[in-house]
């Protein structure tokens, strides 16, 4: 071989190692699709949120009301509410796009808020007064807790899966169930459930903890009030009158700065900051607001205009409205699904 073509083949060996290299040490970005329910089509619609294309459609049961899915992106679990009658969650494989099996939640009814957390699916029982978990591996119900409180509605449940909020929307309260682990005698170690119930105002349903665990708003339909919790101290620190009547979801933005609430009564979308507590601004998007989905990266919202038949995308930075998006009639859950 001559100097010359070795000079070639070390350089192209080089070039060829070094794409080897990126290649093995890349890591796969994790495909991020919105999940969003319509009520009236039994369906769930799976999204591509960059070009607003609904890429398939999947049957659900009667009455779906909010979807999550695990932590891989395979699949989602939509909670069959019925006004607190019904008893299922729908299984549906993200990746074939299609239904699996169905959850029986018997004896609790009406489940219809909904979180996955440590593997599990952990679900709000209105017609029962109380939450329960789902065990996918095992395929049963491995826990519940009575609330004891009128339409346990929405859910939120800390990453470690040791604190639960709820809102109970007919008493008026929140309540946080907080696990402790004891050891007994025997040596076995068991977590022990205890409840704080915080009164607030009745037809207090939209909720969300902020970002940094800190605060728990609340909106109540019935007053238009926001209600303030200390998480820590698991007291009320302020009752705002938003004059949010028919407030029906709220939500933080990701960098805990802004409070999303919307009005299925009115259509309107309350802007708060959430340092001051004050309203920063009111957008009209429709006859009629519920669902909220923050874009993680700061960028987006989406909020389900249930009877005007569309999801309308809020610019975080404008806090304008910049689109519209058709899943089906009668839209409201909404979830994000990471497939990596």
């Amino acid at each position: 071989m001559s100097r010359i073509n070795q000079v070639r083949f070390i350089v192209l060996l080089s070039i060829s190692l070094i794409n080897a290299s990126i290649a093995c040490n890349a890591q796969p970005q994790p495909r991020r699709l919105l999940l969003a329910l319509s009520k009236a089509d039994h369906t769930l619609a799976i999204v591509d949120p960059a070009t607003l294309q609904v890429l398939s459609r999947i049957p659900v049961g009667e009455d779906p009301h909010e979807v999550i899915a695990s932590t891989d992106g395979k699949q989602a679990y939509v909670s069959i509410y019925g006004g607190g009658t019904l008893h299922e969650i729908n299984v549906i494989d993200l990746q074939a796009k299609k239904p699996l099996s169905n959850v029986d939640t018997r004896p609790l009814y009406g489940p219809h808020g909904i979180e996955y957390v440590n593997g599990k699916v952990w679900f709000s029982a209105e017609g029962s007064k109380a939450v329960g978990r789902y065990d996918p591996a095992s395929g049963k119900l491995d826990w519940s807790m009575g609330t004891g409180q009128d339409r346990t509605h929405m859910l939120y449940v800390t990453t470690d899966g040791k604190t639960i909020f709820t809102t109970n929307v007919n008493s008026g309260t929140v309540s946080i169930l907080s696990a402790t682990t004891i050891t007994p005698a025997n040596g076995k170690p068991r977590e022990e459930w205890s409840q704080t119930v915080i009164p607030v105002a009745r037809g207090c349903e939209g909720f969300d903890v902020s970002p940094n665990g800190k605060q728990l708003w609340a909106a109540a339909s019935e007053d238009g009030s926001i209600a303030v919790i200390d998480v820590e101290t698991k007291k009320t620190t302020n009752k705002i009158d938003a004059k949010a009547v028919g407030a029906n979801r709220l939500k933080f933005t990701p960098d805990g700065k802004m409070v999303f609430i919307t009005s299925l009564r009115s259509g309107d979308l309350l802007i708060y900051d959430a340092q001051s507590q004050k309203e920063l601004k009111r957008v009209k998007i429709g006859k009629g607001a519920a669902g909220i989905l923050m874009v993680p990266d700061g960028s987006r919202a989406f909020v389900a205009c249930s009877p005007d038949n569309y999801i309308a995308v809020i610019d975080l930075k404008t806090l304008e409205v910049t689109g519209h998006l058709e899943v089906g009639r009668n839209p409201d859950g909404l979830a994000w699904a990471e497939q990596r």
